[in-house]
């Protein structure tokens, strides 16, 4: 039986994905705080885009293996790749 505490509460991916909207968030509030906005604006500036940077970061670090793999060159189909393979 593995003990729940073993495990690590998040994926190194969701920590990652977390890790640089927060990134985001910190320099856009920073940035509207820089410009003269009140702290409140600022605030909203980086929970807003802490909001946006997590879909597009969980997007953009995507899991699925078709992405890591090279696609077949162009004007071949599948079955010059089947001949070539087997």
């Amino acid at each position: 039986m593995v003990n729940s505490m073993d495990r690590p509460l998040l994926s190194l991916r969701s920590a990652l994905v977390f890790l640089l909207a927060l990134l985001t968030g910190a320099a856009a509030g920073g940035l509207t705080a820089v410009t003269g906005e009140g702290a409140a604006r600022s605030l909203l500036a980086g929970f807003a885009a802490v909001g946006l940077g997590v879909p597009f970061f969980n997007r953009l670090i995507d899991t699925e293996v078709s992405a890591l793999e090279p696609s077949a060159p162009a004007g071949t189909g599948s079955k010059a790749v089947e001949e070539n393979n087997g």
